[in-house]
């Protein structure tokens, strides 16, 4: 069983995280991205669930020269399960895809998710042809992570981080989607409307 805090896990994924655009999926995953720090180069999602992996796909895309963390959770990855196959086929360099896994869908109630029934999400991004995937369970595991998100690669990468199956209070990020929008475009130097 983990014991990892997901808090303290994102926090220390994000340690030093210099110009890293990071897309948060939809609960848990953007209320740790906040508590770490809001940031303009932060994209939450509040109501795109299953959609965090794609949207850090078209960001990559459309930002080849800038490093991408789409950060997401289990369930929302589970419900994605296509996506990851996007990804592989389009083999972004710059594109990592962290999942926080709590073994549980944490915003319908804490039932057990099939992560938590023993599904590996590593072993499915790794036979769908990512370039690396790994799993870790502590903080000096999240910090070798942390220091690939910055190296080159050869394609898109799926880290695992697995955490304890608890629901923290709720950090929560601004809700207005033209806000979020705006800042995030203006942090990319496009116009804003």
């Amino acid at each position: 069983m983990a014991t990892l805090e997901r808090r303290a896990a994102v926090a220390e994924l994000l340690k030093e995280r210099g110009e890293l655009l990071v897309v948060a999926g939809l609960g848990s995953p953007a209320y740790d991205l906040h508590a770490a720090g809001d940031s303009d180069a932060n994209f939450y999602l509040w109501g795109a669930m299953g959609s965090a992996a794609l949207i850090g796909l078209g960001l990559a895309q459309a930002q080849p020269a800038r490093k991408v963390l789409a950060l997401t959770g289990d369930g929302e990855q589970l419900m994605g399960l296509g996506g990851l196959a996007t990804i592989a086929v389009a083999k972004p360099k710059n594109l990592v895809v962290a999942v926080i896994d709590n073994g549980h869908f944490g915003e319908t109630g804490m039932q057990a998710s099939h992560t938590g029934r023993g599904l590996d999400l590593a072993a499915v991004a790794a036979a769908m042809g990512f370039a690396e995937t790994r799993t870790v369970s502590d903080l000096a595991g999240v910090a070798s992570l942390r220091a690939a998100l910055h190296a080159a690669a050869a394609g898109p990468r799926l880290y695992v981080v697995k955490v304890a199956a608890r629901n923290p209070p709720r950090s929560l990020p601004p809700r207005d989607a033209v806000h979020l929008k705006n800042r995030f475009r203006a942090r990319l130097g496009l116009p804003v409307s």
